[in-house]
C-alpha cells in the first residue's frame, strides 16, 4: 500500500517531487528514497513519443503511462502524481480522465486552465480559458473520483499573459470550486512565490523548472515560505540528457566508451530493474 498523499502533505516540511519520465527513472527515484513520483507530462511525452509537451500526446498514451509508472510507485510503496494537462477535452472528458488515472493507481491528478492543445508551463503563448469553465472542470473532477484519498491539483497558466493578481483571484476560485492541492504556474519572483504560498489554508504547490521563468528554491527556503509540496519536474530528463550527450559524443568522436567510473555500474543496474529476483528464481528452479 502507498503512502498517503494526504498525510504526507500534512506534514511542517515542503514535500520534495521529483519528476520522472520513463522507467528507469522512475526506480532511480524511488530507489534514491523519494518519498513522492511526479509524472512529468513535458519528460514524458519526450521519452514515449519524442514529441514536445504542446497537446500532442492523448489520454490513451498518457494513461497507459501512468499504469506503469503507479506499478513502480505501488511496488516501493509511494504515492504517484500525474500530469492530466486540460483533462483531455470537455467536462466529460475530465471525468472520464479522472475515473481512469484513478483507477490506473495515481495518487492525484493535475488539472490545469489551458486551452487545447496546451503548452509546457515556462514557454510562452499560453491562453487559458475562462475561469467558470475550469472551476467546472474542477467540480466534475472531485465528483469523479472514488476515494477522497485521490487529489485533485487545480493549476492556472494565467501568470504569463494575464498576470499575477489574475492568477492569483484564478486559484481563490479554484480553491472555492474543491482542488485539494493549489498551483499557480510560473510565478516570476521569490516575492510572487511567497505571496501565493502564504494566500490559502489548504496545500500549494510549487513548480521549480531549472531554466524556467520561477526561481528555482531549495526545499528549506520553500518550506519558509509556506508551500506543502515542490515539483522538479525537469531535474532527471535534463540530467539524463547532458549525461547521454556527453557520452555519445565522446563514443562517436573518440571511439571509445566512457570511464567507468562516470557510468552506472553495470550489476547494481541489473538489481535496480529486478535482475536479482530472476538471478534467485533460476538458480532455486534450474537445480530441480
Amino acid at each position: 500500500m502507498s503512502a498517503n498523499l494526504r498525510e504526507l502533505l500534512a506534514r511542517p516540511q515542503c514535500l520534495i517531487a521529483p519528476g520522472i519520465y520513463d522507467l528507469i527513472s522512475a526506480r532511480i527515484a524511488a530507489d534514491a528514497g523519494a518519498e513522492v513520483l511526479y509524472m512529468t507530462g513535458y519528460g514524458t511525452v519526450a521519452s514515449y513519443l519524442g514529441l514536445p509537451d504542446a497537446g500532442i500526446a492523448s489520454f490513451s498514451d498518457m494513461v497507459n503511462r501512468v499504469a506503469a509508472f503507479a506499478r513502480v510507485a505501488e511496488e516501493k510503496g509511494i504515492p504517484l502524481i500525474a500530469d492530466g494537462d486540460t483533462g483531455y477535452g470537455g467536462l466529460l472528458n475530465v471525468d472520464h480522465t479522472v475515473r481512469e488515472y484513478e483507477r490506473a493507481g495515481a495518487a492525484a491528478i493535475q488539472l490545469e486552465d489551458q486551452v487545447f492543445p496546451k503548452k509546457c508551463g515556462h514557454t510562452a503563448g499560453r491562453a487559458v480559458i475562462p475561469v467558470e469553465q475550469m472551476t467546472q472542470k474542477i467540480e466534475v473532477a472531485v465528483e469523479a473520483r472514488r476515494s477522497d484519498d485521490f487529489l485533485i491539483i487545480a493549476r492556472t497558466d494565467a501568470r504569463t499573459t494575464h498576470g499575477f493578481d489574475a492568477a492569483l483571484e484564478r486559484v481563490e476560485a479554484f480553491d472555492k470550486a474543491g482542488a485539494d492541492i493549489l498551483f499557480l504556474e510560473s510565478p516570476e519572483s521569490e516575492e510572487e512565490l511567497a505571496r501565493v504560498a502564504g494566500h490559502f489554508s489548504k496545500p500549494v504547490l510549487a513548480n521549480m523548472v531549472e531554466g524556467g521563468r520561477t526561481p528555482v528554491l531549495n526545499a528549506e527556503r520553500l518550506t519558509q515560505l509556506g508551500f506543502s509540496i515542490a515539483l522538479f519536474p525537469a531535474i532527471g530528463f535534463l540530467s539524463a540528457g547532458r549525461a547521454l550527450d556527453d557520452a555519445y559524443r565522446r563514443l562517436i568522436r573518440d571511439g571509445e566508451s566512457a570511464p567507468t567510473q562516470s557510468l552506472y555500474p553495470f550489476d547494481d543496474f541489473s538489481r535496480l530493474m529486478g535482475f536479482q529476483r530472476v538471478w534467485d528464481f533460476d538458480a532455486k528452479h534450474t537445480s530441480r
